[in-house]
């Protein structure tokens, strides 16, 4: 057990995973408890978010599991206050939730644009929200929010509203960081790569090879420069990073997670 972030209280949002192994968000909340803080695990799945809660606990730590669609501002509201009414108080919010769907302007229904819109960018703006007031009051608190090089580049998929709401999701977090850095708020950016996650398995398989997993998996590897994608640890020891003091000095980054292929010419 590490002791980077001791004495803290960390809401992670996604925290459970959308399917068997490790995605971003459970990776986080447990490493999170590793290094000593207390864990909100908030998830739309309540089973998702309590099997991390229970991952915590068989390794000596502290976790609340809460129900939370975080794109309803009322969930977003209590989930909160359930926090503050269990540990007193919030130090670090870590916005990971996050969907895709496939398709560009002509194909993509304006449904699941709305639906893409609400859960990866208007969530983020409604945990700020409620999370930002006890930051103020205290003068100090650190936001880490997941963002993709989808964002910031063309990755070969037509995936119109994940791209257009991951580059909102750094317009967001550069504003929050310079409106608040007088305050002793930090507010950073992760951007990571191909990933192998079980979010990218279950929303993507339908984009490659013809719905092969394995197939998908073998492609999205041969992009990666390093020769294969990253995982859920790459994210989370990236989190962690910005949300210790380690990163004190460090607000409006953009820490890209992703084995050089936004680098790449490919």
């Amino acid at each position: 057990m590490g002791e980077r972030l001791n004495d803290k209280v960390a809401i992670v949002t996604g925290a459970g995973s959308i399917g068997p192994g490790w995605g971003n968000g459970k990776a986080v909340a447990v490493l999170f408890a590793r290094e000593g803080a207390k864990i909100i695990a908030a998830d739309i799945n309540e089973d998702a978010a309590r099997e991390t809660k229970d991952i915590i606990e068989h390794e000596g730590g502290e976790c609340l599991a809460v129900a939370t669609d975080v794109s309803q501002a009322d969930q977003v509201a209590g989930m909160v206050a359930q926090c503050i009414a269990q540990y007193g108080s919030v130090d670090v919010l870590h916005n990971n939730v996050g969907i895709a769907e496939v398709g560009g302007p002509v194909e993509l229904s304006e449904a699941a644009w709305d639906r893409v819109d609400k859960v990866n960018l208007k969530s983020m703006f409604l945990t700020c929200k409620y999370v930002l007031p006890y930051f103020i009051d205290q003068g100090h608190g650190a936001i880490v929010n997941v963002a993709s090089i989808a964002g910031i580049r063309w990755m070969g998929v037509p995936y119109v509203a994940y791209s257009a709401t991951k580059a909102g999701v750094l317009g967001l977090t550069r504003s929050i960081a310079m409106q608040y850095a007088a305050q002793g708020i930090r507010c950073n950016a992760i951007l990571p790569g191909l990933m192998d996650t079980p979010m990218v398995e279950h929303s993507l398989q339908g984009a490659y090879a013809d719905g092969d997993v394995q197939e998908m998996k073998d492609i999205r590897h041969a992009q990666c420069p390093m020769g294969h994608m990253g995982d859920a640890w790459d994210v989370a020891y990236a989190a962690l990073y910005l949300a210790s003091d380690n990163a004190k000095y460090v607000t409006a980054a953009e820490l890209v997670v992703d084995g050089g292929v936004s680098a790449s010419s490919a």
